[in-house]
């Protein structure tokens, strides 16, 4: 059995441990938090930007730590699971790897690449596993959407376009702290450049043209080079990101790739506050039949999560992290925003990631 203990309980934190009740082989041993009402099981008013707001959790077999430091330390314990800001990762990932413990983190990684170098060889030099929650690949359209590509199901991938806007967030307390989350670039749009690079390879150069604010990515749009590189070749990708949209339009993702044999398509958006497929994962196929396969994966909100933290602990007991779930492929997630910035601050100049 794979213990878990959970450090920084906000929305995210309830996410995982909601989401560990469906584990097999794994199941969240500690928790760790200043408030004495967290500690009581008391996580009235946690909320986010999806699901519903917490309430009482039973935390009878749970051991209730006041500060990091115990968690890291309870011999219970075996993968420290990180959802505190992103500005925390890095400290919490060192400590926890310099006691041996396997650290599994929220994204993105850290909010400049720096600390996501210190932590990825903190982790290799301890030998312990650095996993970073980039739940995308876990959702049941993006998720069929790799295997394919993976798979080839519908030949070669020719070209893809991926999309990731919203409306200035006021969900969550500090969601206003641009810079301390590394900008729209480093908390949101990572989402698409660590599927890009899970999809096809990390892209060697981008070009991107945008706006920034405080010399961090306000809204961006990509394009990604691999020079015959990645395990598609060099197919036309590209992506907008940002986070620039009228109050209302506060969310809306998906994608339109094309094979030779088939075009994949997949839009979602939370609009006026009513979210909606406005188009479910379909299939076109090159003579022209329209369908929506059946997806895998549960219906419950945290379902993505669940699997997620689900490979986490396969990771941990065969002591090889999954992919979709490396922390070097977080990293170099972080590498191509990084580029990114770089080539917006440049004009759109074509940009080694």
């Amino acid at each position: 059995m794979i213990r878990i203990g959970i450090v920084g309980l906000g929305f995210m934190g309830y996410t995982h441990f909601t989401a560990s009740a469906k584990l097999r082989g794994g199941k969240i041993t500690a928790i760790a938090s200043r408030d004495p009402k967290k500690r009581a099981g008391d996580w009235t008013g946690l909320k986010g930007n999806f699901g519903p707001p917490a309430g009482k959790v039973d935390l009878s077999k749970v051991t209730a730590h006041e500060t990091i430091d115990e968690l890291i330390a309870d011999p219970n314990v075996d993968l420290v699971d990180i959802c505190l800001p992103t500005g925390m990762h890095e400290s919490v990932a060192l400590k926890a790897a310099a006691a041996g413990k396997h650290v599994f983190v929220e994204k993105p990684i850290a909010p400049d690449l720096a600390a996501a170098d210190r932590m990825v060889k903190a982790c290799e030099e301890a030998g312990v596993l650095l996993m970073v929650g980039h739940v995308l690949p876990f959702f049941p359209e993006f998720r069929y959407l790799c295997e394919a590509t993976e798979k080839k199901k519908y030949g070669k991938l020719r070209a893809a376009h991926f999309a990731r806007v919203i409306c200035p967030p006021n969900w969550r307390e500090g969601e206003d702290d641009f810079v301390a989350l590394g900008g729209w670039g480093a908390d949101l749009h990572i989402h698409d450049t660590h599927f890009i690079s899970l999809l096809c390879g990390v892209p060697k150069k981008v070009f991107s043209r945008g706006l920034l604010r405080e010399g961090l990515i306000e809204h961006v749009q990509s394009e990604y080079v691999w020079e015959d590189g990645g395990p598609n070749g060099n197919p036309p990708v590209g992506s907008v990101a940002g986070g620039i949209a009228a109050r209302g339009h506060d969310f809306r993702h998906g994608f339109e790739a094309h094979f030779e044999k088939a075009t994949i398509l997949f839009s979602a958006a939370n609009m006026g506050g009513e979210f909606a497929e406005d188009r479910p994962l379909t299939v076109v196929s090159q003579g022209g039949q329209v369908r929506e396969p059946s997806l895998k994966g549960g219906e419950e909100w945290f379902s993505p999560f669940a699997a997620e933290l689900q490979a986490a602990v396969k990771g941990v007991k065969e002591h090889k992290a999954p992919r979709t779930l490396s922390g070097a492929l977080a990293r170099d997630a972080l590498k191509v925003v990084a580029a990114e910035t770089k080539s917006v601050k440049a004009g759109g100049k074509l940009t080694t990631v």
